[in-house]
């Protein structure tokens, strides 16, 4: 066997519209075709991918301890300041790190039910004004 890249993320959601909006206003995913399932949920997509990216399931109890054994998902991104301005208008607190050796920009914030979320930027984006 050998892993050929990542298919999805799966975030579990108590609120299925209050979570789709965030993950398309905030990180710009769009819904797309999501199969006939006994479950309500939604799949995400990229503009760039084909397949779904992020999977929304809206009928499991939330776990009581968040994130559980997965720390967080990372995409990757462009266009920082923008990405900081609509975090900011949205009232979404975040944490901006530059990575010294390698330049690249890492934004960590949480959607409505406490996931992690990375967006990685590429080294060249300029640094933000705070």
């Amino acid at each position: 066997m050998k892993i050929e890249g990542m298919n999805h993320f799966t975030v579990l959601s108590s609120d299925l519209e209050k979570t789709k909006t965030f993950y398309i206003h905030i990180l710009g995913l769009h819904e797309g075709y999501r199969p006939p399932m006994e479950s309500t949920g939604a799949w995400l997509y990229a503009d760039n991918q084909n397949h779904s990216i992020l999977h929304i399931m809206a009928e499991r109890p939330m776990p009581e301890s968040a994130p559980g054994v997965i720390d967080h998902m990372a995409f990757s991104a462009t266009n920082l300041q923008s990405t900081i301005d609509t975090l900011k208008q949205q009232g979404i607190q975040y944490k901006l790190n530059r990575m010294k050796e390698l330049g690249v920009w890492q934004l960590f914030f949480h959607d409505p039910d406490g996931a992690k979320i990375e967006l990685d930027f590429p080294a060249d984006e300029p640094a933000p004004a705070e």
